[in-house]
């Protein structure tokens, strides 16, 4: 259930945008996406399977390509943890200004923007959170984001049945220019890799861990598609980077999902910031690393690095692009191969036809990522 409270809703709103980004034709990459990242996740199970002392992702990484690797996945890993944290604050501060868009003030004859005012009253509300050593609370409550992704997907559904809004736009068959994007946010749909290893060695029944992580990325894909393909099929190409930013505000349902959608950050940016804070505490010297208030200090600048980010760079279709084309990408498809390539290279004489599968999910991580990359930093200049 870990796996699938972590992949539950982080690309939950920007899926409908993806497909309407890349067309019907592009769910066929997705069922690619979700049969692959399934694939590198038992890789993870492999790599541990012939070391017993690996009991996280770094350690994997460490043990392929020593201690060089092991920094090169504390550095992706953490980037995304950090990005993501990043993106949930900046969907707060959209949906509340979308909920309350007269908002404002005025300084003299400037005026602060709505959204950078919700940004840092969403931040005040997770700053206590973040003075906290023991998130066992933010877990429990967090855990529910398997039954938050179900009911703003039955919200949805009824906007489209009740609301007069319907199920009359046909879509785009395909839409070449923009499917290196689509790739990308379908890839964010799936960027829980680092937490797998973590999942298994807490298992009492490790030999059921392929049956569990099959009925999670199941009822992950599941989720997904039946919000993208609703959701496109009640607004077309007119899709935003957010489907609740197209819910009408004066509605129940809109509301019961934006709610949900606005308690996301509160519950989770904690628990999601923990493992960067933790990466740098490791970092320090003895003298200092386990002083309480040096670990507050470090979560409350992480805090308030992360709000300055999502002022100065307010664009959450392009960020959700970015992480997935650069660090999911990195931390999904390219290292699990790499690394199951290297740590069993001594078990095996030659090349078979799986090690051959491994290499072509490699270049499709390598492209997805190289096109998305391309592709997300031109639709900004532009």
């Amino acid at each position: 259930m870990d796996s699938l409270t972590y992949q539950a809703g982080i690309g939950l709103l920007t899926v409908p945008y993806a497909l309407a980004s890349g067309g019907w034709l592009s769910l066929i990459l997705f069922f690619l996406i979700t049969i692959m990242t399934f694939y590198t996740c038992i890789l993870l199970k492999r790599c541990m399977e012939v070391d017993p002392s690996i009991t996280s992702y770094h350690d994997i990484a460490e043990r392929a390509f020593g201690k060089n690797g092991r920094i090169i996945a504390m550095i992706i890993t953490n980037s995304e943890l950090y990005l993501f944290d990043v993106g949930l604050l900046i969907l707060e501060g959209e949906n509340l200004h979308k909920m309350f868009p007269e908002f404002m003030i005025k300084l003299g004859d400037s005026t602060v923007d709505g959204r950078q005012l919700f940004v840092l009253i969403t931040a005040l509300i997770i700053f206590p959170s973040m003075l906290l050593i023991d998130l066992s609370l933010l877990s429990y409550v967090s855990a529910t984001g398997v039954l938050s992704c179900l009911i703003i997907l039955f919200s949805i559904l009824c906007v489209g049945l009740f609301n007069g809004v319907g199920f009359h736009e046909k879509g785009r068959l395909l839409n070449v220019k923009s499917l290196p994007t689509a790739v990308s946010l379908y890839v964010v749909c799936f960027s829980g890799h680092s937490i797998i290893p973590s999942i298994y060695t807490s298992m009492r029944k490790t030999y059921q861990f392929n049956k569990v992580l099959f009925f999670s990325f199941i009822v992950t894909a599941l989720t997904y598609l039946a919000t993208a393909m609703v959701c496109y099929r009640m607004y077309g190409d007119n899709v935003e980077s957010q489907i609740t930013l197209n819910l009408p505000t004066s509605k129940v349902f809109s509301e019961v999902a934006i709610y949900t959608i606005l308690l996301m950050p509160i519950t989770r940016y904690a628990l999601i910031l923990t493992p960067v804070a933790t990466a740098i505490e490791g970092s320090l010297s003895e003298k200092y690393k386990n002083k309480r208030s040096v670990r507050s200090m470090i979560r409350v600048g992480l805090l308030i690095s992360t709000v300055i980010v999502a002022c100065v760079f307010p664009y959450y279709e392009s960020l959700m692009a970015i992480v997935g084309s650069v660090f999911v990408v990195s931390a999904s498809f390219l290292l699990p191969c790499l690394c199951y390539l290297k740590i069993s290279s001594d078990l095996r004489c030659g090349w078979n036809c799986e090690e051959m599968g491994i290499v072509g999910i490699f270049v499709f991580g390598i492209l997805a990522g190289v096109l998305g990359t391309y592709s997300s930093v031109s639709d900004l200049v532009t």
